[in-house]
Order: C-alpha cells, then structure tokens, then sequence
C-alpha cells in the first residue's frame, strides 16, 4: 500500500474538508465534541480514501472491512468521512443532534446501513470487533474456505479516555488468546478525557509495555503524518503472528489552533464566529505548506 506525494496531499485536502465539515456541523448543532473529531481527522481520510476496502454505494457489502467506532462521541468525523465519501449527502450533515436525524449525537446503526455498530457506552466497542472477528473465522471455517478468500479486517478505532474501562482489558486478553491478526486497533492518544488529562485522571503510561505484555504487536505512530498512518497499517496487515494496536498520538483539536490540547474542548461546540477563525486557519495552513490553494 505504498504512498505517493500526490496521495499524501490528497489525503491532508481530505482531512481539512473533513475538519470543516466537523466545525460546520456542530455549529449547526450548537453542541457535541469538537476536540476528539478534530484530532482524528488525518486517520480518517486515510481510512475512507485510502485504506478501507469498501463500496459507498453498497454499504453491505459482504466483503467490505469493517469499521467499529467504540469511542462513539467522536462521530461528527466518521459521519463526515463517509459523506465525503459519498455514503450520503454533504448536506445532511447539517442536520447533526436534530430530532429525527439519522445522524445522532452517537452513532445508531439502524439508522445508516453503513455503521457496523451503535457506540455510546465507552469501552465495548473492542469487544464487538473482537466478537465480529471470531464469527467470521468460524463462518469461514464452517464453510470450509480456501486460504485465498479475501480476508477482511476489522478496525477498532478507540479513545485512550476509555480505557479506563475494565471491559477494553477483558477485551484485551481474550484477543490477545484468540491472536486474530485481521483484527486492528487505532488507539487516538490524544491525552485528555472529559475531567482533565488522562495521566492525571488515570495514568495509562507505560503503555506500550502493557499492551505488548497482553500479546500484541504494538506500534507508535504521528497520528497526523499520512505517511505514517499508512504505512503503520500496511504494517499490521502484514504481521500475521500476532494483532496490532497502532497508538497514533494526536492533538485534541487539531487546527482549531487556539483550543489544540485543551481538554475543555472535549465536549463543546464552536460558535459561529470561532468556526469562521479556525477554518480560515486551517485553509490559510495547508495553503501555506503546499503553496496552492485547497
């Protein structure tokens, strides 16, 4: 899955379409999460142009990977990555925490085909994934498929917030037993959770030493540099030993650059004037690093 510069800038126009697709809605909405959004949106433009093996136009596709969402209150950049692109309308965005939306303050599967799993409640969403992924394995082998089946991935994406929940390290263990490799982890290691900073909430550190202790092949990446991103996931499909977590570290409201690293941003909207400041920053910083306009 190798990169091209093209594909790079590619991908960072992706990703600042999503920011402001982000801002936008929740100012539409006047409520939701801005800091957590913001920070995934470089490894959710990868995801949805570059990494996923998907259909827009078939959701339910049976060979498609899947994506489960546990840290569900991140979803303004899921939803604004598949309108990008093209499960549904850009617009419809505008219509985020509206009575009657199909696009909820937290993802409701029933309500888009696309979403592989409802998320609200922190720390279940590895366990799906990991659930999803064994009955896949035992469908395969009970219907006794060949080698050369296409094997689907399954992506957990989850808050370093969230595991201070005691069901992620259940979830650990047993996937770290099963040894699933198609399962991969992203792990946004943005540092801050809704009461304040994780290491002083709930010390996470040393975390790589204990996610390699339960069996994994764990990798530390700039959750922000594509070509990391890419390749880091390149990597994971091709260490079939063991599953991969990638800990991408990420700035909490990436290019909004006056609330980056504020943990107060975890759960507040921009008002319209904030929303107009940070996407002329956004436009104006891309431009600048490729001298062109995006």
């Amino acid at each position: 899955m190798a990169i091209t510069d093209v594909e790079v800038r590619q991908l960072e126009a992706h990703a600042i379409e999503i920011r402001e697709s982000i801002i936008r809605m929740l100012v539409a909405a006047g409520s939701g999460h801005t800091a957590g959004p913001l920070g995934m949106s470089d490894i959710f433009a990868a995801l949805y142009f570059k990494i996923l093996r998907h259909d827009p136009r078939n959701p339910v596709w049976t060979q498609r990977d899947r994506l489960i969402l546990s840290n569900g209150h991140i979803c303004p950049v899921l939803y604004a990555a598949m309108a990008h692109a093209g499960y549904f309308p850009i617009a419809e965005l505008q219509t985020l925490r509206k009575f009657g939306s199909r696009l909820q303050g937290h993802p409701h599967r029933e309500f888009l085909p696309s979403l592989e799993t409802s998320s609200g409640p922190l720390g279940s969403g590895l366990s799906q994934a990991v659930g999803m992924a064994l009955a896949d394995k035992m469908q395969l082998a009970a219907r006794a498929e060949t080698s050369g089946e296409f094997k689907k991935y399954f992506y957990c994406i989850m808050g370093d917030g969230e595991m201070n929940e005691g069901n992620v390290w259940e979830a650990l263990m047993l996937l770290g037993k099963l040894s699933l490799p198609n399962v991969i982890i992203i792990i946004d290691r943005n540092n801050i959770q809704i009461d304040g900073f994780t290491e002083n909430v709930m010390p996470l550190e040393p975390l790589k030493s204990k996610l390699e202790a339960f069996n994994f092949n764990v990798v530390e990446i700039n959750g922000h540099d594509m070509r990391q991103i890419v390749s880091a996931v390149e990597s994971a499909k091709s260490y079939s030993l063991k599953p991969t977590i990638i800990i991408a570290h990420t700035i909490p409201g990436k290019g909004f650059l006056k609330i980056e690293g504020d943990y107060h941003w975890h759960g507040v909207a921009p008002n319209a004037a904030q929303a107009e400041e940070a996407i002329n920053g956004m436009r104006t910083l891309y431009n600048r690093l490729h001298n062109d306009s995006v």
